[in-house]
């Protein structure tokens, strides 16, 4: 059987996408790879597949149990006998025993486990198809995600000659790709890199004003559907799960303070919902399996342009429409810098860390095409407008704020650099409230000089600022001080451009069947229903039985039997025989 037709029966698709067939070519040939490509795009295919066809076991080495435990699941619901091994494993010793009798297509395991000497020792007493190492930008201390056990990974591989090893990743700059293929021992001849764009996402940037208002805004305008918000802190994750709780949202929270036992079930109960909000730090979600998840929001700023990229790629796997929404203010700027004064790494990391910041920052504060200045980081050279980004669908006005620069700066000084930006905007605009009375500044020079612009405008500014390194926040009180950058400005040096702040048009949220005919809006709700029903009695997230654009294409062809059921896309052999006539019997109202 060839690997098209494989690709068929099994996962139910006519054809591969991208550059799957080439990497699966490579690795049925017995080449090693390195693949970079984005999330939702089928990495995992390129090495499911060839361990279908090749002779043996597939080893797939994986950083998370609940990610393995999601693959293994939704591949024995497509017929393919895989397993995992992990530190939970609870029948270690019947998946020992499948692997040394050859009754394992894939199986799962950590790095951990897969660097403990028994397993070496069955690695070499048992046929083994091949080597893919997921989440490979662990392996690199360049990457965001750096783990050290990854590094042991290649004596692994070394010691099964003529097994191909493939890594994978959704994301690697050009220092991470080199550094990944030098530590897995893999010729930099070897990269494949199909792309970065995820053109269903749109990419939205707000400026922090009201927390709580602004998330509960935005979660109004997503229509009840599944998504992840990022928080910053443990605590951060707890207050603002409860906003949503009390709004009357579905909500749980996710941090490394809950014990394993309440992290474990707050992510099964996330994986299984349709309507649930994750609210989590960065403990959560690194190759998570779910794929509708319809948006991910920021409610602070990640470490690096890497991190956000690889956060918010967790939205639209499937391909559908999602968001992707960030809030920030310049306390979070200020935190991001503290950390990487404060790591351990070496000079040459931290400056590293310090490039992908400001490669951040660069894209918070862009007015041109988002989605244009992501992709230029990652060494592409995209067109100048995506139509699809906060920027081109509501493109800002840029205003001089040269002047309103130094105004601000020259109040931060005249106030003794001791003040946030609430009471410095009040300064500026004349506003004579109990506090700048109790310090004189009603009587400073700069009271009242900025009356001309709204208080949302300064605190934009005032984050535009912080940014660029002329304002910094006191490590004591957290008021605001004058950064390096702020002589050259006050001087007329440098001049300051900013976004006009405006009142916004509201964009649309992601709807995920904007193709589908009102006249079969109905079906696909009762075959979405349909599937909660034989998800529940099969132990299994509603995704695992069939993913929303399969429904979509069952309430548009609506087939007749079950060779036109077998022609919808995401319909493998054994999907057809699991759930194949009941869903039919649905569709012709049986």
């Amino acid at each position: 059987m060839t690997p098209r037709q494989l690709l068929k029966q099994v996962f139910g698709h006519d054809d591969f996408r991208g550059p799957q067939a080439r990497i699966i070519a490579d690795v049925l040939a017995g080449r090693d790879v390195l693949t970079i490509m984005p999330t939702g795009a089928g990495k995992s295919i390129c090495y499911q597949l060839p361990a279908l066809i090749r002779p043996g076991t597939g080893i797939v080495i994986s950083p998370l149990i609940a990610l393995m435990e999601d693959q293994v699941q939704a591949l024995r619901a497509v017929g393919v006998r895989a397993a995992t091994l992990n530190s939970q494993s609870a029948d270690s010793g019947r998946v020992w025993r499948d692997m040394a009798d050859g009754q394992l297509d894939l199986l799962y395991v950590s790095p951990e486990r897969a660097l403990m000497d028994g397993f070496g020792a069955l690695l070499q007493r048992t046929e083994i198809a091949l080597i893919a190492i997921d989440e490979a930008h662990c392996v690199s201390q360049w990457g965001h995600d750096f783990r050290p056990e990854y590094r042991r990974l290649r004596s692994l591989c070394d010691a099964l000659p003529g097994v191909p090893r493939i890594a994978l990743t959704a994301t690697a700059d050009r220092e991470t790709r080199a550094d990944i293929a030098v530590q897995l021992g893999i010729a930099a001849d070897r990269i494949t890199l199909s792309g970065f764009d995820r053109p269903n996402i749109r990419y939205e940037v707000a400026g922090k004003d009201n927390l709580r208002r602004q998330l509960l805004a935005f979660l109004a305008g997503q229509g009840g559907q599944a998504g992840i918000i990022y928080a910053p802190t443990r605590a951060a994750t707890e207050t603002i799960c409860g906003w949503l709780t009390e709004a009357g949202l579905r909500a749980r929270p996710y941090h490394a303070g809950l014990d394993a036992g309440t992290r474990s079930r707050h992510q099964a109960d996330f994986v299984a919902a349709e309507d649930m909000v994750m609210v989590a730090t960065i403990a959560f979600g690194m190759g998570i399996n779910k794929p509708d998840v319809r948006f991910v929001a920021h409610a602070g700023l990640p470490k690096s342009i890497e991190s956000y990229y690889q956060e918010t790629g967790r939205a639209g796997r499937d391909g559908d429409p999602a968001v992707a929404h960030l809030i920030w203010g310049g306390e979070d700027v200020a935190r991001l810098r503290g950390f990487i004064a404060a790591g351990e790494g070496s000079e040459a990391h931290k400056a590293s860390e310090t490039r992908r910041m400001n490669a951040l920052i660069g894209f918070l504060d862009t007015a041109a095409c988002r989605r244009a200045a992501l992709l230029r980081y990652f060494g592409e050279q995209p067109p100048e407008r995506c139509g699809n980004c906060d920027n081109c669908l509501n493109p800002p006005t840029l205003v001089d704020a040269t002047e309103a620069a130094r105004k601000l700066l020259s109040a931060v000084y005249r106030t003794g650099q001791r003040f946030g930006i609430g009471h410095l905007t009040e300064v500026l605009a004349g506003k004579a409230s109990e506090k700048v009375r109790k310090f004189g500044h009603d009587r400073s020079s700069v009271f009242g000089i900025g009356r001309d612009w709204p208080a949302e405008q300064w605190r934009s500014l005032g984050r535009q600022l912080e940014a660029i390194d002329a304002l910094e926040r006191d490590a004591q009180g957290g008021g605001l001080v004058l950064g390096p950058a702020a002589r050259a400005i006050l001087k007329g040096e440098v001049p300051i451009a900013m976004k006009q702040v405006t009142a916004r048009r509201a964009t649309a949220r992601a709807g995920a069947a904007a193709e589908l005919a009102a006249s079969d809006q109905p079906l696909f709700e009762t075959l979405r229903a349909l599937r909660r029903q034989l998800a529940a009695q099969a132990g299994v997230p509603p995704y695992i039985v069939f993913s929303d654009a399969t429904l979509r294409a069952m309430a548009a062809s609506r087939p007749r039997d079950l060779a036109g059921m077998a022609r919808i896309p995401g319909v493998g052999a054994v999907k057809l025989d699991s759930w194949g006539a009941v869903f039919l019997a649905a569709i012709n109202g049986d």
